[in-house]
């Protein structure tokens, strides 16, 4: 902090730079794979050991790794293996969401070290950034001047064409239209240096679970995230594929049929602003689904219909993905109690026994892991991922 403005780091990651094709690749198999010896990773990466030992010496030295326990019952001296140092880099996360907008710190292993949130009526772009001013501040307050020197930049998971919510949400038309011509990164160079990388926030939680999740069983696989909203991802040779635009993955604009056989998207039929209007309805405050810890047993008169709509159109659209690309699985999480994400996924698994799968391979259906703080927590991986681990679906050069 200097004279109320949040300074980007000086030393530690910043003067390491972003990481070469080779230490992110050491890096991503560390992260996907855990501790591993040298001698391992050269067998699997192809590196020769003393490219993978000289790679190891210069990360341990700047810190973003750590010796682990030494494994010991085999022949000759006990291997030691590296594993990612939890405080080798730090990351800021915001999601912005219909109701409420939640900012974290996270470290290089995925752990929340800390986290603050906001209510409002409308995600206003005025309050949506005051609250991440302020929570930046508080945040890198409980920080010393080295660990602040490793926070590597502010992820944004923000929806896609947020400026069109108003006609959902009831927000004032013209004020929730300056979402559209709005510069992120401008914004947050009022009040910081750090690098600022703005993703899509179903992409976000995709990458959340990605990275963080049970997904390490799984190389190519859609998504689904439950949210005001549904939206998704997809995850292709394993990495988060974002597409052309960044907005690959678009699942909740998938299409669907209404009860007069009108055209909808998903986003229509399988979200929980519509369990919401059933709350509003029945005279209940809908505010008491996102009370947290979230508990929805006393809604089961009004949640298992809700479950149960939403499957039936889960079961359609996971076999409609799976018509583009083949995928092994099909993964569901959302902003709910896990008791309901297991319910809606064994939902989805038996209505997709009766759908019409002719030329298609039905897909896995998963639960995910991350749970309601996928999208922050995939906001906070953004700048990570960029900056230190390996995109298989991009070259790291321009051709």
């Amino acid at each position: 902090m200097d004279g109320g403005k949040i300074r980007g780091a000086s030393g530690g990651v910043n003067q390491s730079g972003v990481r070469n094709h080779n230490e992110r690749l050491l890096l991503s198999m560390l992260q996907r794979r855990g501790g591993m010896a040298g001698i391992d990773l050269a067998r699997l990466t192809g590196l020769s050991p003393q490219t993978v030992s000289v790679i190891f010496r210069k990360m341990e030295q700047d810190g973003f790794l750590r010796r682990g326990d030494p494994v010991r019952g085999k022949v000759g001296k006990p291997s030691i293996p590296m594993e990612l140092s939890p405080d080798g880099v730090l990351s800021l996360g915001l999601k912005i969401g219909r109701r409420s907008a939640d900012l974290l710190l996270l470290d290089f292993t995925g752990n929340v070290r800390a986290q603050v949130s906001t209510a409002y009526t409308y995600p206003l772009p005025d309050e949506v950034f005051a609250f991440l001013e302020s929570g930046m501040a508080t945040l890198l307050a409980d920080l010393d001047a080295e660990e602040r020197d490793r926070v590597c930049g502010i992820g944004i998971a923000a929806p896609f064409e947020l400026w069109k919510w108003n006609d959902l949400i009831g927000a004032p038309s013209q004020r929730f239209k300056s979402w559209k011509d709005l510069d992120f990164a401008e914004q947050v160079a009022r009040f910081s240096d750090l690098p600022v990388f703005v993703v899509n926030d179903a992409t976000a939680a995709c990458r959340a679970e990605h990275l963080y999740g049970r997904t390490h069983e799984f190389r190519d696989y859609a998504y689904f995230f439950i949210g005001s909203f549904v939206g998704g991802g997809v995850v292709v040779n394993d990495t988060v594929f974002e597409g052309n635009q960044g907005n690959a993955g678009a699942l909740g604009s998938l299409r669907s049929t209404g009860p007069l056989g009108e055209s909808q998207q998903l986003i229509d039929v399988a979200s929980i602003h519509l369990l919401e209007g059933r709350l509003v309805q029945a005279g209940i405050n809908p505010r008491v689904l996102w009370n947290q810890p979230q508990n929805w047993d006393d809604l089961s008169r009004y949640v298992d219909p809700w479950i149960g709509e939403t499957a039936q159109e889960l079961a359609k659209a996971s076999l409609s993905v799976c018509a583009v690309i083949d995928f092994e699985a099909v993964l569901i999480d959302g902003a709910f109690p896990a008791a309901v994400r297991t319910e809606l996924v064994e939902r989805v698994r038996r209505y997709l026994v009766n759908q019409d799968t002719r030329g298609l391979i039905a897909p896995q259906i998963e639960p995910g892991s991350v749970g309601g703080n996928a999208r922050a927590i995939g906001a906070a991986s953004s700048p990570i991922f960029t900056q230190f681990l390996l995109n298989t679906n991009a070259g790291l050069a321009a051709f």
